[in-house]
């Protein structure tokens, strides 16, 4: 049992990172590719939710991540009554774990590709089967400020005049704040984040900031993985990369 919760909390780490519709700091914008599906004209603030089902496939940990968005906003009446051992029973999963309430912190997304259709539904809520993914031995990078990749052929983008947090590394990579959590912190807010450096524990040169864009900032990751990461509390940033992709 040792290995499936170890395998979750490494589920947790990615969950916020994939959607269906998740450098330096002087690069603010990348060309956004055609033939793309929008989700809602403005997502930043909804608030949603996630249940991840890790199985075993071939003895390798596999986890479904199932999310609320845009399907409804993850009701708290219903959220706070789903029990974790009852949903693995139903669905036949070895472990089921609960990811939310979350936020989202950017304004438009855009997957390029096959929009999702697969839909359960957990205690009332339905919610999009918005990937499978093995875990295997990448547990271990579910350290927080550590960025692994996640293939999740988005489009992110926050709107001009809109305040970004962003957490910027050693080397100077900049990581833009794509979702807050509630799971650690339930008293965190989108008007708290300005304070949020001081409940953070940063690691040694590492900075975290704001800034308002005077233009849209798109972070395209379709050709590339994204290179994604956690802080401390559990909020999800991408990283703007270096080179915009063509």
């Amino acid at each position: 049992m040792r290995r499936f919760q170890r395998a979750a909390i490494f589920t947790v780490a990615i969950s916020g990172l994939l959607l269906t519709t998740s450098c330096s700091s002087s690069s603010s914008s990348q060309t956004s590719p055609t033939s793309t599906t929008a989700a809602a004209p403005d997502m930043r603030d909804l608030r949603y939710c996630e249940v991840l089902l890790v199985s075993l496939s071939d003895s390798q940990p596999i986890a479904s991540v199932y999310n609320t968005y845009p399907l409804n906003d993850c009701p708290e009446s219903k959220w706070s009554g789903l029990d974790p051992k009852a949903l693995a029973t139903q669905f036949g999963a070895t472990v089921a774990m609960l990811n939310g309430p979350r936020h989202w912190m950017i304004n438009h997304v855009e997957k390029v590709g096959d929009k999702t259709s697969e839909k359960a539904d957990f205690g009332g809520m339905e919610m999009y089967k918005q990937a499978t993914v093995p875990i295997g031995s990448l547990v271990d990078q579910a350290r927080p400020y550590s960025p692994y990749p996640v293939s999740r052929s988005t489009i992110f983008t926050y709107n001009a005049g809109t305040e970004i947090f962003q957490l910027t590394s050693p080397d100077g990579s900049v990581f833009v704040m794509q979702s807050f959590s509630q799971q650690k912190d339930p008293t965190l807010t989108l008007a708290s984040l300005p304070s949020l450096a001081n409940k953070l524990e940063l690691p040694t040169n590492w900075k975290f900031s704001s800034r308002t864009l005077t233009e849209d900032l798109k972070i395209v990751t379709v050709k590339n993985p994204a290179q994604v990461l956690q802080d401390s509390l559990g909020n999800s940033y991408s990283m703007v990369p270096a080179t915009p992709e063509n």
